[in-house]
């Protein structure tokens, strides 16, 4: 390579390097230490003649969490009935609890792992939210009931919902109630995003029921993904939206088809749920796009995400609060200039 060659090249790194490389706030001096605290260890821990002794403590302990447990999660009972002390006795020498506890405890012996990643997080949203309340953190096994619960006080994290390789003799006996392109992502990897996607989508930035049509919908989801690149600047894009590698890459690689199909077909107006949900829906691929089912699912939420992206990189004196706060999904598309060629 001749010397002038060799200086474009490194020319044309910098210069693609700086456009990619936006530089995260400085969050050093924000102190948060937030624990996962283990109710599955201290609950599982309780021996079935504990049971009338012990629960009440646990109960003052876990407050909210505890009663959303008891009767929403695994349905033992009213708390305010002692009879699901029987119950739980029931549980606690059930064979397939033992053996699913066994597997969380060797699976998850600590969480300092995901403690350090949950509190980066935390800290960015502090940075940019600094009067926001923060939740406290509860582990627990939900029988493959729920993720991460949201609750009063709490966001809650099913153990057994994340075992990864470790549930992989669970995971088969659920396929009927949980499909297998959602049961991948049930691994250690998942728990940070998807406890931050929660906290982001229920507790800061609800859904609104009046924003109805694809286009809506589709910078909503957008603007969720994007918080969340900006609150979890290491976390891979696949793992934000949950994707494998290979859905990202073609969602890259078709990214102008995507987009001509949605305007072909006249659907960023579309306000028909039937009609719209296809293109937002967890799936094992989006219908009616792509050849012989090769597309990644929910490709009006990953549009979003990019035409949001490119409306930020085009007006870099919009902050990120008055992007969450911006209503108008139409002047989003419009000053974004989003024309994707492949």
């Amino acid at each position: 390579m001749r010397p002038k060659q060799i200086y474009l090249f490194f020319l044309i790194c910098l210069i693609f390097l700086s456009c990619n490389d936006k530089k995260a706030p400085d969050i050093s001096n924000i102190k948060l230490n937030m624990k996962i605290e283990r109710f599955d260890q201290e609950l599982g821990s309780l021996k079935p003649d504990e049971i009338s002794e012990k629960i009440p403590t646990l109960r003052k302990k876990y407050s909210w969490f505890f009663d959303d447990y008891m009767e929403k999660i695994i349905s033992a009972g009213q708390v305010t009935d002692t009879v699901y002390y029987t119950n739980l006795r029931s549980i606690f020498q059930n064979k397939d609890y033992l053996e699913l506890k066994s597997t969380v405890d060797k699976t998850f012996p600590n969480l300092k792992e995901q403690e350090e990643e949950i509190n980066r997080a935390f800290k960015y949203i502090r940075y940019y939210y600094p009067k926001q309340k923060l939740p406290r953190l509860i582990s627990f096994l939900s029988g493959f009931a729920v993720q991460t619960p949201i609750g009063n006080d709490y966001i809650g994290i099913g153990l057994d919902m994340f075992l990864g390789e470790s549930g992989s003799r669970f995971y088969p006996a659920l396929r009927q109630n949980i499909p297998a392109y959602i049961a991948r992502r049930f691994n250690p990897q998942n728990i940070s995003p998807r406890v931050i996607e929660s906290f982001i989508r229920e507790e800061m930035f609800p859904d609104q029921d009046s924003d109805r049509n694809l286009l809506s919908k589709m910078i909503y989801n957008g603007k969720i993904l994007y918080l969340m690149d900006a609150v979890m600047p290491e976390t891979n894009d696949s793992l934000k939206i949950g994707y494998t590698k290979e859905q990202l890459d073609w969602c890259s690689d078709n990214e102008a088809s995507i987009w001509a199909y949605l305007l072909q077909n006249e659907l960023l107006f579309e306000s028909d749920y039937m009609k719209i949900q296809k293109y937002l829906a967890e799936a094992p691929f989006t219908p009616g796009v792509g050849e012989n089912s090769s597309s990644a699912p929910k490709l009006g939420i990953w549009t979003g995400w990019q035409i949001v992206r490119k409306y930020m990189d085009k007006n870099p004196e919009i902050s990120l609060q008055e992007l969450m706060l911006e209503k108008d999904s139409q002047k989003i598309l419009t000053d974004s200039k989003y024309k994707p060629r492949n």
